[in-house]
């Protein structure tokens, strides 16, 4: 009875490092969004040369996933936090310290390198740690707890930002990760020594072309990250909305995030719930549905509505509310293709994911960022890639159980 105690507070204890891990990625991406003008001013540079900061970040982010995930099937989970977080604080430093556009470029590249590790690592233990519907329950809890960050970090940071300038942020993040490297180790390695595969080149090319031909993997993961894309264009293009669209200021990001976080939680918490009741299949589909009318009342308020928080912001929460239902199950769906290699599989989720987000930033805001519709129509295209890669994925047979 004390032994299963145990494993219970251990698993409890590393879902919620792991959803703290998860937020690192929030915190770096939103916190300095209301900065974005002081930020522009401090090194004399536009909003569009400023929004590739974020860009690099996320590209970063997402090629490095490659590099962690086989690192962490090799040497372990908890070594690649440890290392990566380390990193992470140094770089945040990095950032606060500049004095030029192109050393500010450089720490925000290095933060993404680093920043992914622990999110990849993390979801490879969540999976060592649970069988796979107590794993779907897991992986929700850390999206509940996840969701909180988008929230509190332009909160934060614009409270920051006033107080103590723009360079504060980045002492929070370097901060942040220092304390997550002490967190981290108190956590027990999931990794048995036995479980370890190579980390040679040519081992890891192998995997990761296993994944690429593999006929569900691509869609699966694609599909969520697509689907997230129609919520992250609000998040990456949040200075537009909230001073272009609706005529705000530096205090106002809350009336985006808040909601937004509001409608994460409340689909985690209801796709936990339904962890145990309903197959994953059916989970994703209720995600769906939700999401497709999100933007059905997203297109009809942009027709007979002027721009205001209630009507631009509201459909935006219905839809997170969607997407945060069934992020977990097809994170779990998709990381169960490859059991044996799931620090790479969850590589590929986040490299595939990251390199969306990435896009979105540098290619999809400054197009769009001009209007409110061309926002809606963005929302509109990547649900109708999400949920065309879903059906394909859900009629093509391979090792993956769907149903």
């Amino acid at each position: 009875m004390l032994g299963r105690t145990l494993i219970q507070g251990n698993k409890h204890h590393l879902t919620v490092v792991a959803a703290l891990l998860s937020m690192v990625g929030p915190f770096t991406i939103d916190a300095y969004l209301p900065s974005f003008p002081d930020i522009e001013a401090s090194f004399g540079i536009s909003r569009n040369l400023l929004s590739q900061s974020l860009a690099v970040y996320l590209a970063a982010f997402a090629g490095s996933t490659l590099l962690w995930g086989p690192m962490s099937d090799r040497i372990g989970r908890r070594l690649v936090i440890l290392f990566s977080l380390s990193v992470y604080a140094l770089a945040s430093a990095g950032c606060a310290l500049s004095t030029e556009t192109s050393h500010f470029m450089f720490f925000r590249i290095l933060q993404g390198f680093s920043a992914s590790g622990g999110f990849i690592a993390s979801r490879a233990m969540i999976r060592d740690a649970h069988d796979a519907a107590s794993a779907h329950k897991a992986m929700s809890q850390v999206t509940l707890l996840f969701a909180v960050a988008p929230a509190i970090a332009p909160v934060l940071g614009a409270w920051l930002h006033d107080h103590l300038g723009w360079r504060s942020v980045f002492w929070f993040l370097t901060v942040f990760g220092a304390l997550l490297v002490v967190m981290t180790v108190f956590i027990e390695e999931t990794l048995a020594r036995e479980q370890r595969r190579s980390f040679h080149p040519v081992s890891v090319f192998r995997v990761y072309a296993s994944t690429l031909l593999h006929k569900q993997f691509p869609a699966m993961t694609l599909s969520l990250s697509f689907g997230f894309a129609g919520a992250f264009l609000y998040i990456a293009g949040a200075p537009s909305v909230i001073y272009d669209f609706l005529g705000l200021g530096t205090d106002d990001f809350g009336l985006q995030f808040i909601p937004m976080v509001a409608g994460l939680m409340t689909g985690a918490f209801v796709s936990s719930r339904m962890a145990h009741r309903l197959p994953p299949a059916r989970v994703v589909l209720i995600g769906f549905i939700i999401m497709v009318l999100a933007v059905v009342l997203n297109l009809i308020q942009l027709s007979l509505l002027e721009a205001a928080v209630v009507n631009v912001i509201g459909p935006l929460v219905i839809y997170v509310f969607g997407l945060a239902i069934m992020m977990p199950a097809v994170t779990i769906l998709a990381l169960d293709c490859f059991p044996r290699n799931r620090g790479a599989a969850a590589s590929m989720q986040g490299f595939f994911q990251m390199l969306v987000n990435a896009s979105v930033a540098s290619i999809a805001v400054p197009l769009l960022h001009s209007r409110l519709e061309y926002f809606v129509l963005g929302q509109l295209v990547f649900l109708l890639i999400s949920l065309s890669l879903w059906v394909f994925a859900q009629k093509t047979e391979s090792g993956c159980v769907l149903s």
